[in-house]
């Protein structure tokens, strides 16, 4: 099996600090976010020779097309728009590797941006899906709050879980992102709080929900030749799993994710178990998100996600399994509804020992990220990914 880690280091990442951002263009924070993670690297735009980017970036050919042009891209010789929401970003880190191994680039640059609190995200429209015409009559007037509560639901009958217990991820959250300068949501919640914040699709409140923010972030992957010539910490790229979970022809279990399959994918090729992990960024868009995809990683069985998440356990720095320490998508960020990139760039930061003041992990040597894209109620995909601390 390929190991991109023979090949491939990240070794260039950035958030923008901006949460909203009425000012400025969707091209424009692609552009800001690019130049930052370049600079992070020892780079600039002139060393780029790949380009990734989901259907958030505007313009022609998946957006690639127009940003490349904007970002002044003249030379390069591989481009990938593959697009899967959230967990967009994770498959770009994962194929910008692959495509380095093959020779055919050696500088791949990854950007998101998003503008969904004060503009129009792009990327929703597209022709009509086939299934449109079914599930549209049958789902008239759900959103998509309303598939995740039936998720959550569905775990509680099933397994017992409660709301108090989903509450106790949003806490964690929320601890973290007081740490967090840029967080959008500051302040420390309790599970009271949780749970008396007004309910939005029973059984999950408003703070069981992830945040609406503009902004965006950046990676840079780079070939191992290249890094050698670079004065920044590198980070291994150990194992990638990438999966899609489909309707089923309608017999749909709610209970689980599709990170069941891209999970031991990505530690079979990692050569690491879940026991080996020290941090994990989890795609966080409802605190059920968290709760399922920790179980279908592996860190608990199926219906333990409940009792897993109580004592403490998420919570940096001395938690069992500390987890989103800038404050994930439900108290810091979640640009254009997408949290691969974000997700990604704070397990850099861990590796390297970069993390906000009061959330480092000591001796932070391995950590997951996993991101989501679709609907947990309906069809998803996932991408999950293994990073190290290099030598």
């Amino acid at each position: 099996m390929f190991n991109a880690n023979d090949a491939a280091v990240i070794i260039g990442a950035y958030e923008h600090p901006g949460r909203e951002l009425p000012d400025k263009s969707l091209a424009q924070i692609h552009a800001e976010v690019a130049i930052g993670a370049l600079a992070d690297a020892g780079l600039t735009l002139d060393d780029v020779d790949g380009y990734f980017c989901g259907h958030d970036a505007p313009g022609y050919g998946g957006g690639w097309v127009t940003m490349a042009e904007y970002l002044g891209l003249r030379d390069l010789t591989y481009m990938d728009s593959t697009e899967s929401g959230g967990a967009s970003p994770i498959y770009h880190v994962s194929h910008a590797a692959a495509a380095i191994a093959a020779g055919k680039c050696s500088v791949a640059l990854i950007t998101l941006a998003g503008k969904p609190r004060t503009g129009i995200q792009p990327g929703g429209g597209g022709p009509a899906r086939p299934e449109d015409d079914f599930e549209t009559a049958i789902f008239t007037g759900a959103g998509l709050v309303s598939t995740y509560a039936l998720a959550a639901r569905r775990h509680m009958y099933e397994f017992g879980t409660t709301s108090e217990q989903l509450a106790e991820i949003k806490v964690a959250a929320s601890k973290h992102a007081s740490h967090n300068p840029n967080a959008f949501l500051q302040k420390v919640m309790t599970v009271e709080d949780v749970v008396n914040s007004p309910m939005v699709a029973d059984p999950l409140h408003r703070a069981d929900c992830c945040v609406v923010t503009d902004g965006g972030g950046a990676v840079v992957v780079v070939s191992r030749e290249v890094a050698r010539s670079l004065d920044r910490q590198p980070v291994r790229i150990m194992g990638q799993g990438e999966s899609a979970k489909l309707t089923n022809g309608g017999k749909l279990d709610l209970t689980y994710t599709s990170a069941v399959w891209s999970g031991p994918r990505a530690f079979e090729q990692a050569g690491v178990t879940p026991q080996d992990v020290d941090y994990v960024s989890i795609y966080d868009s409802f605190t059920i998100t968290v709760l399922e995809i920790l179980e279908d990683l592996g860190f608990c069985a199926k219906g333990e996600g409940g009792r897993f998440v109580m004592d403490g356990t998420l919570v940096a720095p001395h938690g069992r399994l500390p987890f989103n320490t800038d404050g994930g998508g439900l108290s810091n960020n979640h640009p254009g509804h997408r949290g691969g990139i974000t997700k990604t760039i704070e397990a850099v930061r861990q590796l390297r020992g970069e993390a906000n003041q009061g959330v480092q992990i000591p001796d932070c040597e391995i950590a997951l990220v996993h991101g989501n894209g679709g609907d947990l109620g309906t069809r998803m995909r996932s991408a999950t990914m293994i990073l190290g601390r290099d030598a």
